[in-house]
């Protein structure tokens, strides 16, 4: 297996590639849901309005080749409305508006498919109250208003409320909600093994945590806006494509450009309508409408399997594993193993 898919990426020792187990109350995800097939009617249904509001420049500008499309609908749009009479130019807006629905209605429905991953995912992250040290005394807050370096304690039966380390006390902490393991594991202070989880319950005597992550930023939270797509690392491919069809609608734009003076010296005339045809046609748009949607399907793929990557480079590097061989926590180590 690839070293990138082995890596970990943080400070607790998170693998890129992580099983994902739902909490232990043995609720699973509706295969059903997450295995529909790209054009589910039900699945294109509830995601069109996502596709229309989409269609916000601030968005669209994200993906270059289907802004440059986007552009070419609306000057098409405009000049039809001056000449209603010319069929050609209506047309060409109608296919040029379908093809940027399209494009963003692959992209919601991808997006929507992680989502359905991401409702599970939150099953184990509830609002707790946190019991937060104020020099000797103890006050309840609400886990989301915790800040870097808070303390709080947990006892038998308590959810932590955020990301931390222990910094007084030894506890058994059932993490079967993020690793998948079913045993619970010891957390203490001091060591390698005081790190914690949001989202974990206590099981069994007092902890004193630190909290090292702001609300918002814990493990669980980072896991839901990948799957859900809202925050996903593009993969190293994705990237260079992304650049590699960024510049050649540089060059489809300006070689269109250059046509109207060769036109006029000619004697005939182009519009400005068969211009953006032109460019349309040339520039790569089947690709660029569909790269995002399959980043993300890349993503929902591994999910379907109950693999959480957390990189885009992870993403990529599973797509050629059939096999994962996993211990018994279920996380992939390092595995750079040595003798002495």
């Amino acid at each position: 297996m690839s070293t990138d898919v082995q890596k970990h990426e943080d400070s607790m020792s998170t693998p890129t590639l992580a099983p994902h187990q739902d909490a232990p109350t043995g609720h699973k995800p509706a295969e059903g849901r997450v295995g529909a097939g790209l054009f589910d009617p039900k699945a294109l249904i509830k995601s069109l309005p996502e596709a229309f509001r989409k269609l916000d420049p601030r968005v669209m500008v994200k993906s270059p080749v289907m802004f440059v499309v986007w552009i070419g609908s609306v000057l098409t749009t405009v000049f039809s409305f001056k000449d209603p009479s010319d069929w050609f130019g209506w047309t060409i807006s109608a296919w040029l508006w379908l093809t940027v629905i399209f494009a963003n209605l692959a992209e919601a429905v991808a997006e929507g498919r992680g989502k359905a991953q991401a409702d599970t995912l939150r099953k184990a992250k509830t609002d707790t109250v946190a019991r937060r040290l104020v020099g000797d005394s103890e006050e309840r807050v609400p886990g989301t208003e915790l800040k870097i370096g808070d303390l709080v304690v947990c006892e038998v039966g308590d959810i932590i409320p955020g990301d931390g380390d222990v910094i007084e006390g030894v506890a058994s902490v059932d993490e079967s909600a993020i690793t998948g393991e079913s045993a619970p594991v010891i957390r203490e202070s001091g060591g390698d093994r005081s790190a914690v989880t949001g989202g974990t319950k206590v099981l069994s005597d007092r902890i004193v945590i630190k909290i090292t992550t702001k609300p918002g930023e814990t493990f669980i939270d980072r896991m839901i806006n990948l799957v859900e797509g809202a925050a996903r690392q593009k993969t190293p491919n994705e990237i260079a494509l992304n650049i590699l069809l960024a510049s050649l609608t540089i060059v489809f734009l300006l070689a269109v450009a250059t046509l109207p003076p060769f036109a006029n010296y000619a004697g005939t005339h182009l519009t400005m309508v068969v211009l953006v045809a032109l460019l349309v046609c040339l520039i790569p748009t089947t690709i660029g409408a569909l790269l995002s949607a399959i980043g993300i399907a890349g993503m929902d793929r591994l999910v379907q399997r109950n693999v959480l990557a957390m990189s885009g480079r992870a993403v990529e590097a599973a797509g050629d594993v059939s096999t994962l061989l996993l211990d018994k926590t279920g996380t992939i180590t390092l595995g750079n193993r040595q003798a002495a």
